[in-house]
């Protein structure tokens, strides 16, 4: 029984806290000041925080109780398409013993936590079972390997008590693999609302699958509205749908979760997810980040337009790509390196949102067989001071191996705090929520060749500077310029990475030192700082919607907040503190504005770009156009008299729009977020490079629905 503390003692403990708060020199952060860029409360800016990718069956085993049974269980983990027994419990064990606060982890990325189906499948004699998450049948359940609804709600509470957020991975692109011919194939893709059957893929008269075969990958479009694989690939064109994923996705922001990571976003209807996004941002905006996977050099436009356009970040997979040439495969040096840094810079409007990663579940581990274990803590060690938020693999710190699935989705094997690897993540992570200039400051290349790279991150007077040799041999670092103010500093890997200690002279200028083979050295400086914003989230919403803006040097008195020029005061500041702001979106038109902060003693911030606000509430329409056709080169836009549609402003039009799956040319369609319950006014057109070409007579109209989707069909 917990016992009841008396009024006497809670009077001593709060005199005693107030003292030490009336203690705290001038110039430094107290703990009141620091929380609110990194408490658990802060479900928007994941900026400070490094988060640990769990497959959830594959971690730890905390009760033998909820293990599968018969072919869909693997005692000792031998047969890796099936079922290890690694459960929420295990994960809550390893919260309180405090394995991830130890290696200064501050948020958990786990499986998706909904119900798979039970059927194991059996191909060419091999069992294969939904271990991994990504096979639902019921959105609003939980996965009974990996706990109840109780185990859930404990899991956040275990982890919320260690300041660590959960973010749950989530799949609402399709359900299980099914069979178009064969209604008794496995659980054959149904899909169950609360253990009530919404459909399945045979006899599917509600149109709730798409039944297009499976994608080629050759476009976007075959991509969205062909199966994914065998996947049943959902249909969210469809009321019922909508309702569904708005209804199963609020089920688990209410259970506390702090963060979503979409599976598979490049193969959803893009407005269709902007629409959803809408929705979570105006009931609890949680981090949201989503999956657009991106080979090896490979670059896309849609990959930067999705992620400054959706509401949500992305993995961010040119990131990872480029770090796994330069580190793991040796098939790039560091000017490729310090290329994509800065193309990436300009391309995403918040790169700092971005998740960065060396490995994951659907890529090779990063650690070879039998190499050495510095190529991987060296790219641990990049990973952890570039921008973006940082996300580690389960089991990377212990040097885990595997190539391919399943086999980069082995059993955790060890618990050891004292690898190299650890002890990189133990000594970088905090700076994070330190170091501002870790959380959000700009990246400037300070020295390179080949083999070295010595960049440097900036906010304010904030700034760490990092040195990484990956060659065989010494590098001698001379002429080396930074913004480090004068003096001597340590390595903060305290050579735990063969770096070593530098010094500066006035101006920054650094003493020319030896950076030895396979080296690491990692040094900063912190300083009191001017107003400047550092992070804002959610990045799109309404008027009435509360927006987070995170950074330094605010003040503790109310100033103003600017979206463009209209200035937000008063009590539509809801929270005002020295590291962040709370404000409410104002009623202005719709469209993107950059924010600035002005404090209460007219100290102006940087502006940052740039928040989207909404016309309104948001619905999705499938706007269909039949008999446009074309001549090479040549496609269909649609533009419109809101934001959504670009304004009437064909540079921000939608399009191109598809032509090949859902309809066939000369028949064009696009699925489009839109404000509900308006009135819209719009148009086609035909553009062919610089040409653009409206279609004649008046403006188009329909009235959008107040909720769900909707289609829409004129001819040309």
């Amino acid at each position: 029984m917990a016992q009841k503390i008396s009024r006497p003692v809670i009077y001593l403990l709060f005199a005693l806290l107030l003292s030490l708060a009336l203690l705290t020199p001038i110039g430094s952060k107290s703990i009141v000041e620091s929380a609110p860029a990194t408490s658990v409360q802060n479900k928007q800016n994941f900026s400070t925080d490094v988060i640990y990718q769990i497959v959830t069956d594959r971690f730890s085993d905390g009760n033998a109780a909820n293990n599968p049974t018969g072919n869909a269980f693997s005692a000792g983990c031998t047969n890796l398409r099936v079922y290890c027994g690694g459960d929420w419990a295990g994960i809550v064990n390893k919260i309180n013993d405090n394995y991830f606060t130890d290696m200064g982890i501050t948020a958990l990325w786990i499986s998706q936590p909904v119900e798979n189906i039970f059927s194991v499948i059996t191909n060419s004699g091999v069992h294969n079972t939904p271990y991994h998450g990504y096979w639902a049948r019921d959105f609003k359940k939980t996965n009974p390997a990996f706990g109840s609804m109780t185990d859930f709600q404990n899991l956040i509470n275990a982890a919320h008590a260690k300041n660590i957020k959960i973010v749950i991975d989530f799949a609402p692109n399709h359900t299980s693999p099914a069979s178009e011919d064969d209604p008794s194939f496995a659980d054959n893709g149904r899909l169950y609302n609360n253990g009530t059957l919404v459909a399945g893929y045979t006899g599917d008269t509600n149109g709730i699958f798409h039944h297009n075969l499976g994608t080629n990958f050759s476009s976007t479009e075959d991509g969205i509205y062909r199966n994914l694989y065998d996947l049943a690939d959902i249909s969210h064109n469809s009321n019922t749908i909508d309702t569904y994923f708005k209804d199963s996705i609020k089920l688990w922001l209410d259970m506390g979760i702090d963060g979503i990571r979409v599976d598979a976003v490049k193969h959803m209807p893009f407005g269709w997810q902007k629409s959803w996004m809408s929705y979570i941002h105006n009931y609890k905006p949680v981090f949201t980040f989503g999956e657009w996977f991106l080979g090896t050099n490979e670059i896309s436009q849609e990959n930067y337009s999705f992620a400054n356009n959706s509401g949500m970040s992305l993995l961010d997979f040119e990131f990872g790509q480029k770090v796994r040439q330069v580190f793991r495969d040796n098939t790039a040096n560091m000017y490729n390196l310090d290329t994509m840094i800065s193309g990436t810079a300009s391309a995403y409007t918040q790169v700092a949102d971005q998740v960065t990663f060396i490995d994951n579940h659907d890529l090779d581990r990063f650690q070879v067989t039998g190499a050495s274990g510095r190529k991987l803590e060296q790219a641990l060690a990049f990973t952890l001071t570039s921008r973006g938020v940082p996300g580690i693999y389960y089991g990377t710190e212990q040097y885990l191996t595997g190539n391919g699935d399943p086999n980069n989705r082995g059993m955790m094997n060890s618990f050891s705090k004292t690898t190299t690897a650890y002890n990189v993540i133990k000594k970088l992570a905090p700076l994070r929520k330190s170091n501002p200039a870790m959380a959000y400051g700009s990246t400037q290349q300070r020295w390179i060749s080949n083999d070295v790279y010595v960049y440097e991150r900036k906010f304010g007077n904030n700034v760490a500077v990092v040195a990484i040799n990956r060659g065989g041999s010494s590098a001698s670092i001379n002429g080396l310029l930074t913004s480090l103010a004068a003096g001597t500093y340590a390595d903060v890997l305290g050579g735990t990475l063969n770096g070593n200690s530098i010094t500066a002279a006035s101006g920054g200028a650094v003493n020319t030192f030896s950076l030895a083979a396979g080296a690491v050295g990692v040094w900063q400086y912190t300083a009191a700082s001017a107003a400047q914003i550092g992070n804002f989230g959610p990045e799109m919403g309404k008027a009435g919607n509360t927006v987070t803006i995170d950074g330094t040097g605010f003040g503790a008195t109310k100033g103003t907040v600017f979206f463009g020029t209209t200035a937000v005061t008063g009590a539509n500041i809801t929270s005002w503190e020295d590291t962040q702001i709370k404000v409410i979106v104002p009623s202005v038109a719709a469209g993107k504005y950059n924010v600035m902060i002005r404090t209460a003693a007219s100290v102006d911030s940087n502006a940052v770009a740039s928040y989207n606000v909404l016309t309104g509430t948001q619905v999705t329409v499938r706007f269909v156009v039949n008999n446009a056709t074309t001549v090479p080169g040549e496609a269909i836009y649609l533009a419109g008299n809101v934001a959504e549609l670009g304004g009437w402003d064909t540079n921000k039009a939608i399009g191109p729009m598809y032509n090949q799956v859902i309809y066939s040319y000369p028949t064009w369609y696009f699925d489009v977020s839109v404000p509900a319950n308006t009135t819209l006014e719009f148009k086609y057109f035909k553009k062919n490079g610089s040409t653009v070409t409206f279609q004649g007579g008046a403006n188009k109209t329909f009235v959008t629905p107040a909720s769900g989707v909707a289609t829409v069909t004129i001819g040309w």
